[in-house]
């Protein structure tokens, strides 16, 4: 089958939602962020419309293959959304109501997923048989790509490691932590950007942001550093849970911690003490494609297929 010439991809992102086209090679064509209505599914809806709209006026061109990268996923009953931590949108039937207003089949995945399709695609897991991808941002997801394919699962739920509880140590017995989806201790209330900075809270008694605490470690403040390395430990554990189940290749780390530089040292050191083996292979890298990895990856995703076969 001849790939479509153009691909139209959108990044639904609890801050902000982006839409790219992308050319058969992977160039974009354009570009363009807008902020997420907040705790509104309406308005949600209109904007991803009207971004589609606005992005074939300015191509020349209409009905074009369209895939979408969203926090959490498609239920397998009815289609309906679930376990986004944009909370507004579960429940809500937005496949069909997005295919409803724009006049075409979709195809929706997790935005892990849809990063891991790009950077397996043509970014830093080009080539690897399996690639792991994991966000960490206001909230923490993963997606697993296998040969250049999507892995959905028959849930479709692979790769959603951020709702596992985090391997503990003796460290963090004294502290339980409520997530929002009911369960406790999950992988996302510790390793994501606002676990670190209650993390560094909890340590220091200071209220800072995670650019703020970034910053400080940089500077020589101990504490940060104490807080970096805490958060690098953990990461480590429950990286290192993943590479015992998927073995990947390569995992990718993208979301705003991704883009902490001495973050990669910190796990890489740690890793081999929490893998079964008596080597270790897998690299822990960031995105090649930064954050516009995700909406390529959505992107990339129009061109598997563009007729509606199935739930996902």
């Amino acid at each position: 089958m001849t790939p479509p010439p153009i691909r139209l991809g959108i990044d639904l992102g609890g801050t902000k939602i982006e839409i790219a086209a992308l050319d058969t090679r992977g160039r974009f064509l354009l570009r363009e962020r807008v902020p997420t209505p907040q705790g509104s599914y309406p308005a949600t809806l209109d904007t991803m419309a009207r971004l589609v709209r606005q992005a074939e006026n300015r191509l020349g061109t209409a009905g074009l293959p369209l895939g979408v990268g969203m926090p959490g996923s498609l239920s397998p009953l009815g289609g309906r959304m679930r376990n986004a931590n944009s909370t507004a949108l579960n429940g809500q039937p937005l496949r069909e109501d997005l295919q409803a207003l724009l006049g075409r089949p979709i195809r929706f995945e997790n935005d892990a997923n849809c990063l891991a399709l790009s950077e397996a695609t043509d970014g830093a897991g080009a080539g690897a048989e399996v690639v792991f991808a994991a966000i960490l941002g206001t909230g923490v997801g993963g997606g697993i790509a296998v040969c250049g394919r999507v892995l959905e699962g028959c849930n479709g739920i692979a790769g959603e490691w951020g709702h596992n509880p985090l391997p503990r140590t003796d460290a963090e017995d004294g502290v339980r932590l409520a997530c929002w989806c009911g369960r406790q201790d999950c992988i996302e209330t510790w390793l994501s950007g606002p676990g670190l900075a209650a993390d560094h809270a909890r340590a220091t008694g200071q209220d800072l942001a995670v650019p703020a605490i970034v910053a400080a470690m940089r500077a020589g403040d101990t504490a940060a550093r104490a807080s970096l390395a805490r958060h690098a430990a953990r990461l480590a554990r429950s990286l290192g849970q993943v590479i015992n189940i998927l073995d990947p290749g390569i995992i990718v780390l993208g979301g705003g911690l991704s883009q902490i530089d001495e973050l990669y040292g910190m796990v890489q050191q740690r890793l081999a003490a929490h893998v079964f083996s008596d080597s270790l292979r897998t690299r822990v890298c960031p995105a090649a494609h930064g954050d516009s990895s995700g909406v390529r990856g959505a992107a990339w995703l129009s061109g598997l297929h563009t007729g509606f076969t199935g739930t996902h």
